[in-house]
């Protein structure tokens, strides 16, 4: 089933002009659950996805969540789901009433059709964990139905899921988090680390000077107080045709500044305006890399970032939460058997540990997958490099293909400043 939302507007030309405006993004109308948003929008109470089921059948179900800026709890009526896999890897199946899952993600649960015959609602509903902003937010609870098939008497309304939990309840998405488990005991989790990372994510705004009197302030986010500003040739194309001038090799492996990150009503001079920049962090083929993202509640706006890594999956030892401690967290670590994957949570005031080998080689994004956040700078590139054979190698570009242009300084001057300032701050 593929959750996703639903917009009445022409959305890229709406968040463009917010982009330009500075204003937040769009929040969606409905979500949807298989493109409806079920029985509760009028707009779909008559085309509502139904799924006709067998009595005593069990059904593999795979969740994906494709929606822009919400993890979603999901829940069946009167039917529990046992959880199954996370990111095309097995997990040690685990009971739940409910599921969370991140935007970009997939969750497999199976299904036991054993309740008596009729129908029940299946629901999402959007995890809204910036507690701080209860505004804002889409409140649509999405529906489709779950039928058997067959003749029964059933209600004229079916059951809605009570374990489905409520928008905000920190602890039932927490709690589901830390319920996988790899089905695998004693993977090869990365030992040898030769680089470890410790990076802060943040909501942050910046200045933007209009002339010598005007400033305007705009929305920002930042990885280790670093928002990412597109090149206007990729970085994949500037890496392997070696031209400069389109990013710097020095992503820092800690934050500028350490401070309470996870303090209310921090001062706003904490820490200092992002830099904007195109950093990348290089890799060599086959390094083992450990990554500890804190969250911070920057302007009071810490909430759960879903981190995602294109190119590899990786191994979540452990969240926690407040501060990370280096000396007594990484005892809680699991080293037996972390869930394998490629999109983890951040949680709201607090932090996430992951590793991961960098066996992959190419220029890799990775990013929080709120769009609005990595359409804000919460983002950056591994570059990995190739290794020293031909299969663990990336292979040459084509002869045929353009070249980069060879200053995007030159290319720069075709632009006016508006929209130079609308592109900084979008993809």
């Amino acid at each position: 089933m593929v959750l996703a939302s639903w917009y009445t507007e022409d959305v890229y030309e709406t968040i463009a002009e917010n982009l330009a405006e500075g204003r937040d993004l769009l929040v969606s109308e409905a979500y949807t659950i298989n493109g409806e948003p079920g029985d509760f929008c009028e707009c779909s109470n008559e085309t509502t996805h139904r799924w006709t089921v067998d009595y005593g059948k069990t059904y593999l179900l795979r969740l994906l969540n494709a929606d822009m800026n919400a993890e979603l709890f999901f829940a069946i009526a009167d039917h529990n789901v046992t959880v199954v896999g996370s990111d095309a890897a097995y997990l040690k199946p685990f009971s739940s009433e409910f599921v969370l899952i991140s935007p970009g993600q997939t969750i497999d649960v199976l299904v036991t059709a054993n309740q008596p015959p009729g129908q029940y609602y299946i629901a999402a509903r959007q995890y809204y964990s910036n507690m701080f902003k209860y505004s804002g937010y889409d409140h649509t609870n999405a529906t489709a139905i779950l039928e058997y098939s067959g003749n029964y008497t059933s209600p004229s309304t079916p059951l809605f899921p009570s374990g489905l939990p409520p928008y905000t309840d920190y602890t039932a998405a927490t709690s589901f988090v830390q319920s996988m488990r790899n089905i695998i005991d004693h993977v090869n989790v990365p030992k040898n680390i030769t680089t470890r990372m410790f990076i802060t994510v943040s909501l942050n705004q910046f200045m933007l000077k209009i002339n010598d009197t005007t400033e305007e302030v705009y929305p920002s986010a930042s990885v280790n107080n670093i928002s990412w500003y597109n090149p206007w040739t990729d970085v994949l194309q500037a890496y392997y045709r070696n031209v400069s001038g389109f990013y710097t090799a020095d992503f820092p492996d800690d934050p500028p500044t350490f401070f309470n990150f996870t303090q209310h009503n921090l001062p706003l001079n904490t820490t200092a305006e992002p830099e904007r920049g195109t950093k990348v962090k290089v890799l060599e083929y086959n390094e083992e890399v450990e990554i500890v993202f804190q969250n911070t509640d920057v302007m009071n706006s810490s909430e759960n970032h879903p981190m995602h890594l294109h190119g590899h999956s990786f191994y979540v030892l452990g969240t926690g939460f407040g501060i990370y401690n280096n000396e007594t967290d990484p005892l809680t670590f699991n080293l037996i058997d972390p869930p394998y994957q490629n999109t983890a949570s951040v949680p709201k005031d607090g932090w996430l540990a992951i590793r991961f080998k960098a066996s992959n080689p190419g220029v890799w994004l990775w990013h929080c997958h709120l769009d609005k956040h990595l359409t804000w700078g919460m983002n950056a590139v591994f570059i990995v490099k190739n290794g020293g054979t031909e299969d663990t190698s990336i292979r040459d570009p084509p002869a045929y293909m353009p070249p980069c242009y060879p200053d995007n300084k030159l290319r720069l001057k075709e632009f006016s400043d508006s929209d130079e300032k609308l592109y900084s701050t979008s993809m």
